[in-house]
């Protein structure tokens, strides 16, 4: 098959679902050769399928211990790594103030601690070739900070500053380094996020996450952008609210400040 990416040996993490998903389907009508990850077996098997036959191997990013032997493994399978794409993550909704120590702690090992990891376990492969990508999925709230999520807008503000400080060190070596700054995308990640005591939110989407743009819509853009070399890749349409909210984190800080206050739930008042 001809494509952007023929021939090229992708891994993606968090593929069972999502973006991940949508962009192991992209990849493959690129022509890419691909290793799917996530914990879900059935359905990174039903993925695989989808793609016309594509590998995986399932494991937990939350479990550190395990992550230097999968990434062994990944490496064994695919012989030559062109691209890691860091995309598995986990989504929050609480308020900071009832929000346990341990959901901070987390978010904080699947969406930074785990992307870092992964990223430093399979680098020397790629300096060693002097060439190969690295894909870390952020968010706007990577840009800036909003109510119900600051441990997550926390972990994904790490990725972005440790994706940025990275880029620069290993340009030398040939590798690039591209940050998703995504918006509201209609999956199930708001469905699969934690509340502030560790348990799932459960079923359902906000308003803004069903008005999403659509996850097809999403992967266009993100192949396009990585193949166009920009190494932050907005996702999502210019007049969405969330992306009119980051470029006013550029050009007039304050007001947003204002504005995340206003959004910010209330504590009743209590009447006499």
């Amino acid at each position: 098959m001809d494509g952007r990416f023929k021939g090229q040996s992708i891994w993606i993490t968090g593929a069972s679902s999502g973006i991940g998903r949508a962009l192991a389907l992209g990849f493959a009508r690129e022509g890419a050769h691909l290793l799917l990850s996530g914990r879900n077996v059935d359905a990174l098997v039903e993925t695989a399928e989808s793609c016309g036959g594509a590998e995986t191997l399932a494991f937990d990013v939350a479990d550190a211990a395990a992550l230097p032997e999968v990434a062994a493994e990944a490496l064994a399978r695919v012989g030559t790594l062109d691209m890691l794409c860091n995309n598995a993550g986990v989504a929050q909704r609480g308020l900071a103030l009832d929000t346990d120590m341990a959901v901070y702690r987390q978010l904080m090992e699947v969406d930074f601690f785990a992307p870092v990891q992964l990223t430093r376990l399979v680098l020397p492969h790629m300096v060693a070739r002097r060439r190969g990508a690295i894909i870390n999925n952020a968010s706007v709230a990577g840009k800036f900070g909003s109510p119900t999520r600051a441990g997550y807008c926390a972990a994904k503000h790490a990725l972005i500053g440790w994706s940025d400080a990275l880029r620069a060190e290993i340009a030398q070596y040939g590798i690039a380094v591209h940050v998703l700054i995504a918006g509201f995308i209609r999956t199930d990640l708001g469905a699969n996020a934690i509340i502030a005591d560790g348990t799932p939110a459960g079923p359902g989407q906000t308003d803004a996450e069903a008005k999403g743009l659509p996850v097809e819509e999403a992967v266009e853009m993100i192949i396009a952008g990585i193949t166009r070399g920009r190494r932050e890749i907005p996702v999502g349409r210019p007049d969405a609210t969330e992306m009119v909210t980051l470029a006013l984190k550029n050009t007039d800080p304050e007001q947003l400040f204002d504005l995340m206050v206003g959004i910010a739930p209330r504590e009743p008042r209590k009447r006499d």
